[in-house]
This record gives structure tokens, C-alpha cells and sequence, in this order.
């Protein structure tokens, strides 16, 4: 009695076992029919059944069945992006099944080539498919200009393909764009471990996020220094490591950069600025002033070059002012005349400077520097002059702009 009711009990369990191995086949056989949901749904119910759960196949074929549904989404939304990663997953949960043997029948199925001009029935649906499917509709998002749905795209294609040069760069501009700090780091520190990838401009934006949205300068220098290793010759890189010396207040280090770029690039705009600005800050004003118009003889379009020239001008022409006030009464009928007259040259001498800082921008931008050009020339009692300008900063802030 005993045996017989093992018996029975035995066939019971082989008749349930294949009772799930055919709900496996027919998730498959519904598959290539295209019933993707049908197969979805039986795929499922193989996977939580005891005797079929294991089946790297079973799952295979939800990924595939997914993958195809992803394909054919013709709007890109959040449940499409959720569809293509489900998808992802379940290939990535198969090849941990195969223990990672991409030579393995099912590891094969998963990483065989893909062509898209293929018949539909004969291409393999596999994680190759889904790279393909999710890049061409971060290409179509971003023509639609959403770029939200774009970037999930790209950051999709570069999660299963990490190397993937073209999708990570993308992702990670668009993460930036977007506010995604975090994302567009991550994929820009991806390209840094690519060989033979030109990383520069992925140096750029790890430099401009780590000094902007992160505020951590000292990042950002190494990021700097790492791309200098990589890229020597690069100018913007050397004024960038300036340009972080100076925030980081280590003036020695900046000095000795910027004396070293400018022996590769002495007509550099920025690097003239910087340089003098060193010297401000030494308070050799003469110097400064000497780098400042180096600056604007290299580009007389350069707004801060001709607005640091002029402001020195004016500093050195102020301290000769409060020079004139500090003298006795002996000594002002000798020396305050000729002072005067020195002061009102460099007044005079950075007229041209504040002009030309005025005529290159426009509206409020320019507010500072028509307002010095009125102080100026209401100093030097150029009246028409003065007139004109204050006629200029009305225009942009009204009668009351002196009161601002």
C-alpha cells in the first residue's frame, strides 16, 4: 500500500513537472507568434514553479518577449524606460544563471550578433536588440527635444554596454543639462576608463561640475591635473589650473603656472589677465597694469582685459588722491597741483578702456562701466561727456539710477 501511494504521489509531481515544462514551451512558441504578453504571463508562471524556476531559458525567453514589446513602443515614456531596463535585468539575471559563460547555448542566444535589416522572425531579440532599439530612441527623443527621455535612453545603452563611447558622453551631457549632477558624473568618469578615447572635453565637464554645482575646487584641480597628464599642450587646461590656484588662494602655485603657460602662449588673453591680477594682488600695481594691456593689445575685444586695465588706472589715480588729502598745508601749495594733474591723466588714460568695456556688452552688463566713464569725465568736468553717459543709464534704469 505504501509503495503504491509513492507510486501515485511520484506521478503526480512528474505530471506537474511537465506541466510547467509545457507552459515553458508554450511561453516560448507564443513568443515567436508574437503573442508577447501571453508569453510574458506564462514565462512568469514557469519561473515561479519550484521545477521550472532554475531555467535560465524560461527567463531568456521574458527577456526576449520584453525586449520585442520595448522595440515596438512608439511612444517614449517612463513605462517604456522601465519596460527596457526590466528587460536588461532579466538578461543580466540569465547570464548570472549561466555563471557568466557567454559560450554557454543560452549565454550564445543572449550575445549573438544583431542585424536590424534582418526579418523580424529571424533576428534574436536578445540584449544586443535592446542596445540598439533604446539608442535609436534616444536619437528620436532628443529630435522631439525631450531630452528627459533621451538621456534615460542613452544612460540605458551605456549601462549595457559600459565601453559604449558615443552613449555615455551623450548621457552624461544631458545629465548636466538636466540637473543630474550625480548621472552625468558617473558616465563622464566612465569615459575615463576607456583607452584610446579622446577624454578632453569629458575633462572639461568633470572640471566645470566639480568647481560649479559640487563648489570643490580642490576636485576639480585634480581633475585638471589628470587631464594635463593626458593632454599637455592643451591651453584651456592650463588656465583652468590657474584659474583653481586662485580660488584656492595658493598665489605661489598660480604664478609659477601662469609664467609657465604664457612661455607657450604669451599672447594669451586670459593668461596676461591672470598674470596680472597675480601682481595685483602683490601689489605691484605698475605690473598689473603692464599685463592688463598686454591683454587688450592681444584682443581689443577682450571685455575684462579692458575693464581690469582701466579699473587699475583708476586705483592708482585714487591713491594719488588720498595722497592730496594726507599732505600738510606746507607741502599741498608745492606738490598737489602737479599730483592733480598726474591723477587726471590716468583718469584721462583709462577713458578708452572703460569705452571700449561699455561698447562690448549691452544693457545692464554694461552698467559699471558707464557709470565710471560718468564719474570720469564728471571729474574732469567734461560736461557733454558726462551728460551722455548719464543720458545712457537713464535709458536702462531710469531718472533715479544714481540712487540704485
Amino acid at each position: 500500500m505504501k509503495k503504491l501511494i509513492f507510486t501515485m504521489a511520484l506521478a503526480v509531481l512528474t505530471t506537474m513537472a511537465f506541466a510547467q515544462k509545457k507552459v515553458a514551451r508554450s511561453a516560448e512558441r507564443n513568443f515567436k507568434k508574437g503573442n508577447l504578453e501571453e508569453a510574458i504571463a506564462e514565462a512568469e508562471e514557469a519561473l515561479q514553479h519550484p521545477d521550472t524556476q532554475g531555467e535560465s531559458s524560461v527567463l531568456l525567453t521574458k527577456a526576449k518577449s520584453q525586449t520585442k514589446m520595448f522595440d515596438m513602443e512608439e511612444d517614449i515614456t517612463a513605462s517604456t524606460v522601465s519596460l527596457g531596463r526590466d528587460a536588461f535585468n532579466n538578461f543580466q539575471k540569465v547570464m548570472e544563471m549561466e555563471d557568466g559563460d557567454k559560450s554557454s547555448k543560452v549565454g550564445k542566444e543572449v550575445y549573438k550578433d544583431d542585424i536590424p535589416d534582418l526579418p523580424e522572425n529571424l533576428r534574436p531579440w536578445n540584449i544586443n536588440t535592446l542596445k540598439m532599439s533604446a539608442f535609436n530612441k534616444a536619437i528620436m527623443a532628443y529630435e522631439e527635444d525631450d531630452f528627459a527621455m533621451s538621456y534615460e535612453m542613452f544612460a540605458l545603452v551605456s549601462d549595457i554596454d559600459p565601453s559604449d563611447t558615443t552613449s555615455n558622453f551623450n548621457a552624461g551631457f544631458l545629465a548636466n543639462d538636466l540637473g543630474k549632477t550625480e548621472e552625468a558624473k558617473m558616465h563622464f568618469n566612465r569615459l575615463l576608463e576607456i583607452d584610446d578615447y579622446n577624454k578632453l572635453n569629458t575633462y572639461y565637464f568633470l572640471v566645470q561640475i566639480a568647481s560649479g554645482e559640487d563648489q570643490d575646487p580642490e576636485a576639480a584641480y585634480e581633475y585638471v591635473m589628470m587631464a594635463r597628464k593626458d593632454y599637455p599642450e592643451d591651453k584651456t587646461l592650463a588656465e583652468f589650473e590657474i584659474q583653481l590656484l586662485l580660488q584656492m588662494e595658493k598665489m605661489d602655485e598660480a604664478l609659477a603656472s601662469v609664467q609657465e603657460a604664457l612661455k607657450a602662449d604669451p599672447e594669451n588673453p586670459g593668461l596676461l589677465l591672470r598674470y596680472g591680477y597675480l601682481m595685483e594682488q602683490s601689489g605691484d600695481l605698475d605690473g598689473a597694469y603692464a599685463q592688463y594691456k598686454k591683454s587688450v593689445e592681444a584682443d581689443q575685444e577682450f571685455f575684462e582685459g579692458n575693464f581690469y586695465a582701466g579699473a587699475i588706472l583708476l586705483e592708482k589715480a585714487r591713491k594719488i588722491i588720498s595722497e592730496i588729502n594726507d599732505l600738510s598745508d606746507d607741502e599741498w601749495e608745492e606738490k598737489a597741483p602737479e599730483m592733480g594733474e598726474k591723477a587726471d591723466s590716468l583718469y584721462e588714460e583709462a577713458i578708452p578702456y572703460f569705452t571700449r568695456a561699455a561698447d562690448l556688452r549691452e544693457g545692464e552688463a554694461s552698467a559699471e562701466a558707464l557709470e565710471l566713464l560718468f564719474q570720469i569725465h564728471s571729474r574732469l568736468k567734461n560736461t557733454e561727456e558726462a551728460e551722455k553717459y548719464n543720458q545712457k543709464l537713464t535709458a536702462i534704469f531710469g531718472p533715479d539710477w544714481m540712487e540704485r
